[in-house]
């Protein structure tokens, strides 16, 4: 067997909430020495990079100032940056935090506006030339989930990130700096969700690295009426990681990092095997 044969999991994305009021895990790392320990902890369990937010996006999340956002997540990004030299990514829609945060150590801006949330936002991520993930998102946070609807989910969602995609490269963010996320779980239902998974390929397909994030999401209560805390959607959320993989992401980003890790390993040894 030649090493270029070989399947290899995607990277781990591992999530580091520094908000009152994230869905999952809010307020549970909202002072930097919990944070910083939860980094450290999945940085242990095996995350490739660290997704930092300090702004809920949660249906119905109130949006906060770029000073309350900065305030939250430089102090931790430096912590992180002085004791690991991993991939730090800020999660955030401002360009201002986006900035702040790439100064402060981060190396990748993961935006659920796809840089459309202020007009400098494209022309940002060419000056700092991080890596940029760019996300499907119809609406805002706080009005997303009221009643989205699609003739062709698929299409649509890869026609949006298609041209996303090239806002990004004509204001000149390079086209290998460039990730694409379905946006799993905003402004669209269970059946939306499902069947962007069972699609990820037309995504996959544009040229661009795919970023795949269902952990601990109601897409798995649309399916388990059981798992209505964000708290029992482990089983959902390996399911949708490894799903996730094997439609072709080449990232997932994931609360649970050690079971993550463990479950990519051995679908890929699987593969392998075969």
């Amino acid at each position: 067997m030649s090493l270029q044969s070989l399947v290899k999991p995607p990277l781990v994305m591992g999530i580091v909430n520094v908000t009152p009021d994230s869905f999952s895990d809010g307020g549970r790392h909202d002072t930097r020495e919990a944070a910083l320990a939860h980094a450290m902890r999945l940085i242990a369990e095996g995350a490739d990079v660290l997704d930092i937010g300090g702004e809920s996006t949660r249906p119905g999340a109130a949006p906060v100032s770029d000073a309350a956002e900065i305030a939250r997540t430089l102090p931790l990004i430096a912590a992180i940056r002085a004791r690991w030299d991993g991939v730090i990514s800020i999660d955030t829609m401002k360009p201002g935090v986006a900035r702040a945060a790439v100064q402060a150590g981060a190396t990748m801006w993961n935006d659920v506006t796809a840089l459309t949330h202020e007009a400098e936002s494209p022309t940002t991520a060419a000056d700092l030339g991080c890596e940029v993930v760019l996300m499907h998102m119809k609406g805002e946070p706080r009005t997303m989930q009221d009643d989205p609807r699609y003739d062709d989910v698929v299409g649509e969602v890869a026609a949006h990130m298609a041209a996303r995609a090239e806002a990004a490269m004509a204001a000149g963010v390079a086209r290998d700096k460039i990730w694409l996320d379905p946006g799993i779980g905003f402004a669209k239902t269970t059946a939306h969700n499902l069947a962007l998974t069972a699609g990820l390929q037309v995504l996959v397909d544009l040229g661009f690295p795919v970023l795949y994030a269902a952990s601990r999401k109601r897409t798995i209560l649309g399916v388990d009426e059981g798992a209505v805390e964000a708290t029992d959607r482990l089983g959902g959320s390996l399911a949708l990681a490894l799903e996730g993989a094997r439609r072709g992401a080449r990232m997932v980003r994931v609360h649970d990092v050690r079971e993550t890790v463990q479950a990519l390993k051995l679908q890929a040894a699987v593969a392998n095997a075969g």
